[in-house]
């Protein structure tokens, strides 16, 4: 359930809650819920990598959603270094110590949570969508495509593959030395990525092929992207769409890079925020078996 106190900003209310992951590890919540009793239709969204619950954007996003008549659901990964309810990337070895398969289990958690009515009676779990950002799109394209109860999706500058290093001498370097560090560009944080990540991608290349998800998904899908991403190339999701055109729409968003022009701390929505928000809501109103409220 919701733990500790709700806080009411305009027609959004706010809560936290905790989950336990499988390895036993806290996943530390947030629940934004519309006004009235419900049971409101439910979204889950899925930070990216090097990101959290709190980062940028995504506070913001909740509360869109909310007051759009979503209940919104934002999650820590159980490894993505976040120690407490509210903080920023410290646990160094946790980030150390993360895969991806441990993050598609953490996402199971949460929507076993939902489905559960551990969040709340107010939740209505057959209505539930499903949001993530860039690695975090991957993961939730991962979870709509083997969870039926999802009902709507969608990825926000999304990965379309997750083994995004080539070089032979890196990955060689990587096992050599049991690490491969990357730069938290925003604080200035050298991060750790262990071996278990590269075994992880490496061995279990079937589940966590994301273009084969793609063509499993039968939830309606929007990928949306802006074309000067500097961090995923916007002919990811060009790719991505192509391999499940049926159920996939493509909301370009013309010169947006990777995060929309948002910042952490948060400075406000930009133009381009405000168009893939503005696709979204449209996408989650209207998806076939949802039925989102306006």
């Amino acid at each position: 359930m919701p733990g500790g106190a709700q806080v009411q900003n305009a027609s959004v209310i706010h809560s936290r809650f905790t989950l336990q992951s499988f390895l036993g590890q806290p996943i530390h919540g947030d629940l934004r819920l519309p006004e009235g009793e419900g049971p409101h239709p439910v979204v889950v969204v899925c930070h990216g990598f090097k990101g959290f619950k709190d980062w940028g954007f995504h506070p913001w996003l909740g509360a869109r959603l909310a007051a759009a008549g979503l209940a919104a659901v934002h999650f820590n990964f159980s490894r993505n270094g976040v120690r407490e309810p509210d903080g920023d990337i410290e646990d160094l070895d946790a980030f150390r110590r993360n895969t991806l398969s441990i993050e598609r289990e953490d996402l199971d958690t949460v929507l076993d949570a939902v489905l559960a009515g551990r969040l709340g009676p107010t939740l209505d779990p057959s209505r539930l969508g499903l949001m993530g950002h860039s690695r975090g799109g991957g993961i939730a394209l991962l979870g709509a495509a083997e969870r039926p109860e999802v009902k709507a999706l969608a990825t926000w500058a999304a990965v379309s593959h997750f083994d995004r290093i080539a070089d032979e001498a890196t990955l060689s370097a990587w096992r050599r030395t049991g690490v491969y560090e990357v730069v938290n560009s925003r604080t200035g944080q050298v991060l750790p990525m262990g071996v278990d990540f590269l075994d992880d991608v490496l061995g279990n290349r079937a589940r966590l092929d994301l273009l084969s998800a793609a063509r499993r998904l039968r939830s309606p899908w929007l990928v949306v992207h802006g074309t000067a991403d500097e961090t995923v190339p916007f002919a990811e999701a060009e790719e991505l769409a192509a391999a499940r055109s049926e159920h996939a729409r493509l909301a370009a968003i013309d010169g947006a890079g990777h995060t929309f022009g948002a910042v952490h701390p948060f400075a406000g929505p930009t133009p381009h925020l405000e168009a893939a928000m503005s696709a979204t809501l449209d996408h989650l109103r209207t998806a076939p078996g949802v039925a989102l409220s306006a």
